[in-house]
């Protein structure tokens, strides 16, 4: 079986370390810079639950034209990224492959099968994705794990290391079951859904009060436990989105609540989310993915989202300062 990992940073880097280690499969990653330098001359090492594992993939390159068809392309770049790479993700699939999405926040495929239909415009400029690579090609995934590239090619894990893993069609394919088996072997916990959408806002509640507070505020959770007020923004930021998802049909609402779920940050350990990750770096960030498409779905409702609506701004306003950054940084 020929996998590829498309984006192997952070997320994509620790599957990668397990499959080259477990050794079921063909291994390619695509990357570039001093992470695509790594790939090539050293692999990765992968520090987990008291050891390191990884080695070096079969293929490593920054042109996915160089690699032949896959039967399975992990998708692990920011959503910000994936319109840019519809083209070569399609050839890349060629006439038989699969895309696993494995990314933070609502994906560009969300309509597959359901009455709205249609790409999201917000998520998928122009239906790039949608109408190159294809819904129907389209597994979705959701990952429950903490990673951090300490130096290139070296990436550590603490906590879970849990990916969902569903159809749109909430269907148990053999296709995914193949997937889930795959990564099951390979020393992750691979779960499948048959509820994928609901796993995804499940685990957007988290990702929609922690990743925008500690990228505005540069603080670990641990820290902005201590800020009187951020807690109740957070607070705000959960209760609201769950608002929304159940204006869309998931109702969480009977097992999560915002203050349940953003006031145990006080007890977490002082990791940092992808977001600030990605913040630090001078990266774009996942805005639209996180929050803006959230605050699009709560308008078609009319659910009201000021707090969405507040952060959301401000964090479109530190996406642009960085991009114009960058921008400037190249000029020179």
């Amino acid at each position: 079986m020929k996998v590829c990992i498309y984006g192997a940073g952070a997320i994509g880097g620790h599957l990668a370390a397990r499959l080259i280690a477990k050794g079921d499969c063909e291994v390619s990653v695509i990357a570039r810079g001093p992470m695509l330098d790594a790939w090539r001359t050293k692999g990765v090492a992968l520090h987990t639950e008291g050891r390191v594992i990884g080695g070096k993939p079969a293929f490593a390159t920054d042109d996915p034209a160089s690699l032949p068809p896959q039967d399975l392309v992990v998708v692990t770049l920011k959503a910000p990224s994936q319109p840019a790479v519809a083209a070569p993700l399609a050839r890349l699939l060629g006439e038989r492959g699969v895309a696993l999405f494995a990314m933070n926040g609502l994906p560009w495929w969300w309509n597959h099968g359901l009455d709205a239909g249609g790409p999201l415009d917000l998520l998928d400029p122009g239906g790039a994705l949608w109408n190159g690579v294809g819904p129907g090609r389209a597994l979705g995934g959701v990952v429950n794990s903490s990673n951090q590239v300490t130096e290139p090619g070296v990436i550590v894990h603490t906590g879970t290391k849990r990916w969902i893993m569903g159809e749109p069609d909430n269907s148990a394919s053999a296709r995914l079951k193949r997937v889930v088996d795959l990564f099951s072997a390979a020393g992750l916990d691979g779960a499948l859904s048959t509820d994928i959408r609901r796993d995804i806002w499940r685990k957007l509640m988290t990702n929609i009060s922690g990743n925008p507070v500690a990228a505005l505020t540069r603080l670990v959770a641990k820290d902005v436990a201590t800020v009187p007020g951020l807690d109740e923004v957070a607070i705000a930021l959960i209760d609201e989105a769950l608002a929304v998802a159940a204006a869309h049909g998931c109702d969480l609402r009977g097992e999560i609540g915002g203050a349940a779920l953003a006031r145990p940050a006080k007890g977490r350990a002082p990791g940092k989310s992808s977001m600030l990750q990605d913040v630090e770096a001078g990266r774009a960030v996942e805005v639209d993915a996180i929050m803006g498409q959230v605050q699009v779905f709560g308008r078609e409702k009319g659910v009201a989202t000021p707090v969405i609506d507040t952060v959301c701004a401000l964090l479109r306003g530190l996406d642009l300062s960085m991009k114009l950054a960058r921008e400037a940084a190249g000029a020179k």
